[in-house]
C-alpha cells in the first residue's frame, strides 16, 4: 500500500499539468475530498442517545417534532434537515429551597398564605419521572430543556397547588395536626396537573415551614393554655370520680350499719321473747306444790280424777 501511494505521488510529481496524468490527479483529489467530507459529516449523521434518556427528532425543514421518541443508542439523522434533543426519563428530584440548589442559585422557596392571610415560606422537594411516550409532546409544548421546565412551569404548578390547599386551612393546623393532610392533598393536585405533560410525580414532601415569629409565639401561648386547661379538666374529673367513690363507700357503710342495727334489734326482740317465756315458766314451776291437779277445766265437763296413791 505504501509503495503504491509512493508510485502515485511520484507519477503526479513527474507529470506536467498538460499531460494525460492530470485526469488521474483530479480523480484522486475528488476521492480525497469525498473521503474528508464523509469523515467530517459522519459524526453529524449519527447521534448517541445515553441510557436513561430518549431522543426527540426535530424536523428543521418543517419545524415539527416527530411524535415517536428515539430510544438509547446510535440514531441516524440528516444533519442538514434534522436534529436530536435528549431528555432524561430516569428518576429525578426537584428541590425548591430558600438557599437555592446547584441547578438554581437563586431563592426557590414557595410563598403562600394561610386562611387568615398569614404568610408562609415552604421548602419542598418533588421526585418524578418523565413518561417516555409523552416526551416529544412535552418538548413541543415548552421548547426548552427539562431544567428550565422544572424551575418554570413545574415550580408554578407546585406553588398554585399549595396555595389552594394552604389557603383553606388555619395556620395553626398547617403547622400542627394537619401538616400530613396538607402534603397529601397538595401531592394529589400536583400529580393530576403534571400528568398531562408526562411528568409522573412519585413523591412530594414539605421539608421546612417558616412562619412569622409573632405567629409562632401566639401558637405556643395557645398550646400552653390548652395544656393547662386540659390538666385542670383532668384534675376536676379525678376529683369527681373520687367524690363519687367516697359517696358510694359512705352509702355502703350506712347500709351496712342499718342492716346490722336491724339484725341486732331482731336479735334483741327474739332474746326478750325467749327470756319472758322462760321467766313465766320459772314462776309457774316456783309456785307448783308438786301435786298434780285432779280436775281439768276450760270449756269441758268437770271430770273427777282418781286420787293418786302416796
Amino acid at each position: 500500500m505504501a509503495n503504491s501511494m509512493s508510485d502515485v505521488l511520484g507519477s503526479i510529481r513527474t507529470r506536467t499539468p498538460g499531460s494525460g496524468g492530470g485526469s488521474g490527479f483530479f480523480r484522486i483529489l475528488r476521492i480525497a475530498v469525498v473521503f474528508i467530507v464523509i469523515i467530517v459529516l459522519m459524526p453529524q449523521c449519527f447521534t448517541y442517545v445515553e441510557p436513561g434518556h430518549v431522543g426527540i427528532l426535530i424536523h428543521r425543514a418543517g419545524g415539527g417534532v416527530d411524535p415517536k421518541p428515539l430510544g438509547p443508542g446510535f440514531q441516524m439523522r440528516n444533519p442538514l434537515f434534522s436534529a436530536i434533543e435528549e431528555y432524561p426519563v430516569f428518576m429525578q428530584t426537584l428541590v425548591l429551597t430558600k438557599e437555592g440548589t446547584p441547578s438554581s442559585s437563586g431563592n426557590d422557596e414557595i410563598n403562600v398564605n394561610s386562611q387568615e392571610g398569614q404568610p408562609l415560606s415552604l421548602d419542598v422537594a418533588m421526585s418524578f419521572e418523565l413518561d417516555a411516550a409523552k416526551v416529544p409532546m412535552l418538548y413541543q409544548t415548552f421548547r426548552t430543556d427539562i431544567n428550565s421546565i422544572q424551575h418554570g412551569y413545574v415550580k408554578q404548578t407546585i406553588r398554585q397547588a399549595l396555595q389552594e390547599v394552604v389557603g383553606g386551612e388555619p395556620i395553626a393546623d398547617i403547622l400542627g395536626p394537619k401538616k400530613a393532610e396538607v402534603v397529601a392533598r397538595s401531592q394529589k393536585l400536583i400529580t393530576e396537573r403534571l400528568a398531562t405533560y408526562g411528568v409522573l410525580v412519585r413523591q412530594f414532601t414539605i421539608n421546612e415551614t417558616r412562619a412569622p415569629e409573632t405567629v409562632i409565639e401566639a401558637i405556643n401561648v395557645k398550646n400552653v393554655m390548652q395544656q393547662q386547661a386540659l390538666t385542670a379538666q383532668n384534675e376536676l374529673q379525678k376529683n369527681e370520680f373520687q367524690a363519687k367513690g367516697d359517696s358510694i363507700k359512705a352509702a355502703g357503710r350506712a347500709k351496712a350499719v342499718t342492716v346490722e342495727a336491724e339484725a341486732q334489734a331482731r336479735a334483741n326482740q327474739i332474746l326478750s321473747a325467749s327470756i319472758t317465756a322462760t321467766l313465766v315458766q320459772y314462776r309457774m314451776v316456783e309456785k307448783w306444790n308438786g301435786v298434780m291437779p285432779t280436775v281439768a277445766g276450760g270449756g269441758m265437763p268437770m271430770i273427777q280424777l282418781p286420787v293418786p296413791k302416796p
